[in-house]
């Protein structure tokens, strides 16, 4: 039996280099959400299909309407891959925006965008597709290093990822009579385009090298390879926890 696995917010970056890992660990069959950017999408596809899996493009503004969105790509999804199949392996809960913000700068739309892509998408996700998560599934959340500090110019994106872990925590009992593990990982600063503004500038980019003992940035397949092996059988006797994936910069 081939495995499948859907991955949102896969067009670009840390979604990207997940489901490239994913088909490189023997996956068949990866469903590429996405918000907007085709073009993005459709290349993490042929990357995925250079690594011998097939790619099914599932398009959704999880910003809008996170529930709704998120029954879409059930639905999308579903019909794509669960109508040949009894079930599915790997739902990655990835896609996540930032909108740094300090106290004095939150504006609700802002706020409530960031938590509808970030927490009830997610939430709403899990709860359309962990009913056919086929025995010793997997569901592992992409989260961030900002829930264990204080973040004041990020408070909703950090809230929104705090949110993150404990539906992890939470879920982790519940779908565990099936073998279904639930994890997150915690990435730290991470090589991405989405850093690229103040990321490549010198005093930024010493700092963020800094914070980590490897004195380096992350990049995505760092945090792609947590990812494969929390998704793996290797990881059966692992459930509710997150992984901290920064390079140690808690210590």
């Amino acid at each position: 039996m081939t495995r499948n696995a859907l991955v949102t917010g896969a067009s670009r970056s840390i979604g990207r280099a997940i489901a490239v890992r994913l088909a490189a660990d023997g996956v068949g069959l990866l469903g590429i959400h996405y918000g907007s950017n085709r073009a993005a999408a459709e290349e993490t596809a042929r990357l995925v299909e250079s690594a011998g899996a097939r790619a099914v493009l599932i398009e959704a503004d999880l910003g809008k309407d996170g529930a709704q969105a998120a029954a879409d790509v059930a639905a999308a999804w579903a019909g794509a891959a669960l109508a040949e199949e009894d079930g599915f392996d790997i739902l990655v809960n990835n896609a996540g925006i930032n909108g740094n913000q300090e106290l004095h700068e939150l504006d609700p739309d802002t706020a409530r965008r960031v938590l509808e892509v970030n927490l009830i998408a997610p939430m709403f996700l899990t709860q359309a597709l962990a009913p056919r998560l086929r025995e010793g599934g997997r569901v592992v959340n992409v989260s961030t290093g900002y829930t264990r500090v204080a973040a004041p110019t990020h408070l909703t994106y950090a809230a929104s990822k705090a949110g993150i872990n404990n539906l992890t925590r939470s879920l982790a009992a519940p779908l565990a009579a099936r073998g279904v593990t639930v994890n997150a990982v915690l990435p730290g600063v991470i090589e991405t385009d989405i850093n690229a503004d103040w990321i490549n500038l010198p005093g930024p980019r010493a700092q963020a090298e800094a914070l980590s003992v490897f004195g380096r940035i992350g990049t995505a397949e760092d945090v792609a390879d947590a990812v494969g092996f929390l998704a793996s059988p290797r990881a059966r006797w692992v459930t509710g926890e997150t992984l901290d994936v920064t390079g140690g910069s808690a210590l």
